[in-house]
């Protein structure tokens, strides 16, 4: 194999695929990245539940395929001065990679070790701009779950219906939602669960802001398109929170407030809680003014945020994190507070009307002052 191509395009793909490479695997091959030189030179990285390959222009006078360690192909590319940089590899898999008056040599692996992607059997696809898709898992993949005992919510819910996707994420104690029309849809109506660890990855793969990135959907995997990098990831069988159900509307108190100002109030009076004791914050909701205070053993602190609206002396416990995690992902600078009483959720949205995006935050019970 022999190919010749700008040194930082090659970085580019180097570092999508890389998110893909296994850390430790039974198949040292899992270890490395698969460089392929075809019509293109295609760099793949796969740990049997998800894996990326980018595509990039190059000169390929002899084409052929090798599998490189990871950390020190990357580091080799990275480090080397701009320009072209030229990939050679032998029949005894040695590889020599050239640029400027720099020169490597490094031992490959055998490409026939290394198992080959799962084919996306597309059933459907829909399409997006990037920058849409990009912001709808950063303004909802903080509510995911980590507890791997409830796989189905360690995924985001992508809901189709009437050419929209609603993203749902939840971890029992909390709900994000975001919904934004779809450019491109082949399905009247669907649903899946796709994976966190896939999510994060393509949240980085979509780096352009109106081009669009397309998601094969198939029977057990789904795959995200943006340019010439693919993602290849499993769906998570099994039933998500039925949402549409679970955000209440009849919430009889609506409090406006400022994102950021709520937002820097929350955090200061978090400050006296001790990671070893989660204690809640206290908010009580008065006439024009949101009043919250927290108790542990490091001390006391209070605070007050400024609103619009009278809660009539509602007083509620909630996480400081979660609610800190829900103001700085909403996607509007005024939200609603809708509350009941202080046993139902917190429901925040949009201010200006409009639903592409709720949060609701189970309360907290309280202990008598």
């Amino acid at each position: 194999m022999k190919f010749t191509c700008d040194k930082n395009e090659l970085g580019s793909a180097i570092t999508k695929a890389a998110r893909c490479c296994a850390q430790k695997s039974a198949n040292p091959a899992l270890e490395g990245l698969l460089i392929e030189a075809g019509n293109k030179v295609t760099v793949t990285g796969y740990d049997l539940r998800r894996g990326i390959y980018a595509s990039i222009d190059a000169d390929i006078p002899e084409p052929g395929s090798i599998v490189l360690n990871t950390r020190l192909f990357s580091e080799i590319v990275r480090r080397l001065p701009d320009g072209e940089i030229s990939v050679t590899t032998n029949k005894d898999f040695t590889t020599v990679i050239n640029c400027g008056k720099s020169e490597f040599r490094i031992t490959g692996l055998d490409p026939e070790d290394y198992p080959l992607l799962p084919d996306v059997d597309c059933r459907n696809n829909l399409s997006l701009p990037q920058g849409t898709l990009r912001d709808m898992i950063n303004q909802t993949s903080f509510a995911l779950s980590d507890n791997e005992a409830r796989p189905v919510y360690t995924g985001a819910l992508f809901d189709i219906e009437n050419d929209e996707l609603t993203m749902v994420g939840c971890d029992g104690y909390r709900l994000s939602l975001r919904k934004e029309p779809l450019e491109r849809c082949d399905m009247e109506k669907g649903s899946f669960i796709v994976p966190g660890y896939a999510l994060s990855d393509a949240e980085k793969i979509c780096l352009d802001e109106t081009e669009p990135v397309v998601i094969h959907v198939g029977e057990k995997h789904v795959s995200f398109t943006a340019g010439e990098t693919v993602l290849i990831s499993r769906r998570i069988d099994g039933e998500y929170l039925n949402y549409k159900r679970s955000i209440p509307d009849d919430n009889p108190i609506t409090i406006k407030i400022k994102r950021t100002e709520l937002a820097r109030v929350v955090d200061r009076v978090a400050l006296v809680i001790l990671d070893k004791m989660k204690s809640p914050l206290r908010f009580r909701f008065d006439d024009g003014s949101i009043n919250i205070m927290c108790s542990t053993a490091a001390g006391l602190a209070y605070d007050t945020c400024f609103c619009d609206g009278d809660g009539g002396g509602l007083e509620i416990g909630f996480n400081n994190r979660y609610m800190l995690e829900a103001l700085r992902s909403a996607p509007a600078d005024e939200l609603l507070l809708c509350l009941k009483n202080g046993f139902s959720p917190c429901v925040i949205k949009d201010a200006a009307g409009g639903d592409s995006f709720k949060y609701m935050i189970l309360p907290i019970r309280l202990k008598a002052d």
